[in-house]
């Protein structure tokens, strides 16, 4: 399982929660944000899987994938962002 996953799921969040990050993040990143500021997840722990996936973006590749998303729309968002 992905890193990040399983760190969602340790704390109680929902597989629909967790889709529902992942689906922000393929729309909208800084949206995204929001939305996993907003989950039950202690500070400390946050910024654990903050270090997590800046030290290791393709992670969030993987969890996309792992969900069933579309992740050429998490590269469409970015190109649009450095714009």
């Amino acid at each position: 399982m992905n890193p990040i996953i399983a760190l969602l799921k340790e704390h109680n969040i929902s597989d629909e929660q967790i889709k529902a990050v992942f689906q922000a993040l393929t729309e909208n990143p800084l949206m995204a944000m929001a939305t996993v500021q907003q989950l039950p997840i202690p500070p400390e722990k946050l910024q654990q899987l903050m270090g997590l996936v800046m030290q290791n973006p393709g992670l969030i590749k993987e969890a996309v994938a792992e969900l069933g998303l579309d992740y050429s729309k998490v590269e469409a968002a970015k190109a649009q962002l450095n714009k």
